[in-house]
């Protein structure tokens, strides 16, 4: 069985943090429907989502990738470098204790989830203004016993890794070069995001089948010409607050 957690906005949305882009008004309603929407893609990809309650007070607490790493073995609980949002993580934590044991980053480090993918036993993880040196030593040093390493991956102009960058599934990653230094992910085909595009790079595979914002129609051409099935999901509200489709759930297998 695989799971998402996931967590319906809340009406304070509009007033979350903001790192590279102006803040401007947000439709609740529209968000409200485009994650049901969400949702629903996820059921028909064969992944049940556990929806958490809105968190009054936190804007940002439909982002729960942000809290945790959920590995095969264990969840990695993480300490987001965003200090106001650090209390969305006790019911994340409360949500995933029926799947998996935990281990947790410790001050001084600071790592967001958004930072970090899985790619066959490769953790990469994003160096961006949310995680710090401190928080990847310390991953490295958590997962190691199960099994994964860690690739640091410079980020430049994006608030997480996965802003800019996925791995698709398959041999590929997806990528903005323009935000996200390539030279560690060298191993792997890239695919460009459309120039036009800069916020195509985040994308979520589910199974055999590739999510991606709708609002990327080139990149999408591009990724579909490399053999990949892609569905298109509209999330145009939370674009607006910095969050790509993989910011929006935590997946796994339970």
């Amino acid at each position: 069985m695989r799971r998402a957690i996931v967590r319906q906005p809340g009406v304070e949305m509009a007033e979350g943090e903001r790192s590279f882009l102006d803040r401007e008004p947000i439709d609740f309603e529209l968000a409200q429907a485009q994650h049901a929407a969400y949702c629903e893609t996820l059921r028909e990809l064969g992944c049940e989502p556990l929806v958490l309650s809105a968190l009054d007070g936190f804007p940002d607490a439909p982002f729960v990738e942000d809290m945790a790493i959920v590995l095969p073995e264990v969840a990695v609980l993480t300490r987001t470098g965003a200090e106001s949002r650090r209390a969305e993580q006790t019911s994340v934590e409360q949500a995933l204790s029926t799947f998996r044991e935990f281990v947790r980053i410790e001050q001084p480090s600071t790592l967001d989830g958004g930072d970090v993918f899985l790619a066959n036993q490769t953790l990469f993880v994003g160096q961006s203004g949310r995680t710090n040196h401190a928080g990847l030593k310390q991953l490295a040093h958590l997962v190691l016993a199960h099994g994964f390493r860690v690739k640091a991956v410079e980020v430049t102009e994006a608030l997480h890794l996965r802003t800019g960058c996925s791995w698709l599934g398959g041999e590929h990653m997806l990528i903005n070069r323009n935000w996200i230094n390539a030279e560690r992910l060298r191993e792997y085909p890239l695919i460009d995001v459309d120039p036009g595009e800069p916020f195509a790079g985040t994308a979520l595979t589910i199974g055999e089948t590739v999510m991606m914002t709708a609002a990327a129609p080139r990149t999408i051409e591009r990724v579909r010409a490399c053999g990949y099935d892609v569905r298109e999901v509209d999330i145009s509200e939370f674009e607006k607050a910095e969050a790509g489709l993989t910011c929006l759930s935590l997946v796994f297998e339970a």
